[in-house]
């Protein structure tokens, strides 16, 4: 009947690969012309994207239809590095090696060993990665808050806080108010990444927009953003493949 609503999707629906059975979120999208499959950089499970008037059997059948597509893709998409004593982490952009330092106290040291940059955890093996995490929370919110300060002052505007979260789907944020959110996974990235994301924030403190004035300051504060919006394009997912 004209005007009638699709019928409802489930959460999800499932493929038979090589190795397994594979789970694919569906989404539905009332501004999709047609049904998009991808694979988030950052992990998780495949997402399709199913127009307004998309039902599930061709929901199925397309996902079907890409069977071989997902599996190359899932082959070739890298894996997670988990916190560990042994693995390696960026840390502003320079690769380190984790290093159970053992004791039960102590603080996260950067130090050097043959050679190689490291990251000493005190502390025992069951915790070392949430005290990584929440050593690298701190490192990221330190440098954030130099960073936002050293660019609202040049502007002349103050913030109403700044924020430290998890999130998937954007690098910072500014609210109406002027409270600040950052994702901690920056301390991750060069320097220039972190330095552009305070300086895209701060920047909506006076332009609460997108437009020409907004990355005309941008760039004032920051003139590496067209460099480091490339490098968030290509790399930023990778920064969520980490602990």
């Amino acid at each position: 009947m004209f005007g009638m609503r699709a019928a409802p999707l489930p959460e999800a629906i499932t493929v038979a690969l090589a190795d397994g059975e594979q789970r694919i979120e569906l989404r539905r999208n009332a501004n999709a012309r047609r049904y998009i499959l991808r694979l988030p950089a950052t992990g998780g499970d495949p997402v399709l994207t199913v127009p307004a008037k998309g039902t599930l059997a061709t929901a199925r059948d397309f996902a079907e239809r890409q069977r071989d597509w997902l599996a190359a893709q899932l082959d070739r998409r890298p894996d997670a590095v988990a916190f560990v004593a042994g693995g390696i982490v960026p840390l502003r952009g320079e690769q380190h090696r984790i290093v159970a330092a053992g004791g039960l106290r102590g603080l996260v040291r950067i130090g050097e060993q043959a050679g190689e940059a490291v990251l000493h955890v005190p502390g025992a093996p069951e915790h070392l990665a949430r005290r990584l995490t929440d050593w690298l929370k701190r490192e990221a919110r330190q440098d954030l808050e130099r960073a936002v300060e050293l660019h609202a002052g040049a502007l002349g505007h103050r913030h109403a806080g700044i924020t430290l979260r998890d999130t998937r789907s954007r690098w910072g944020s500014c609210t109406s108010d002027g409270r600040l959110s950052f994702s901690w996974r920056l301390v991750l990235a060069p320097p220039f990444i972190l330095d552009y994301v305070a300086a895209h924030e701060v920047a909506h403190l006076a332009e609460m927009n997108h437009g020409p004035r907004f990355w005309a300051l941008c760039r004032r504060l920051a003139p590496r953003t067209e460099e480091a919006r490339g490098w968030l394009r290509r790399e930023g997912g990778r920064l969520h493949l980490y602990g």
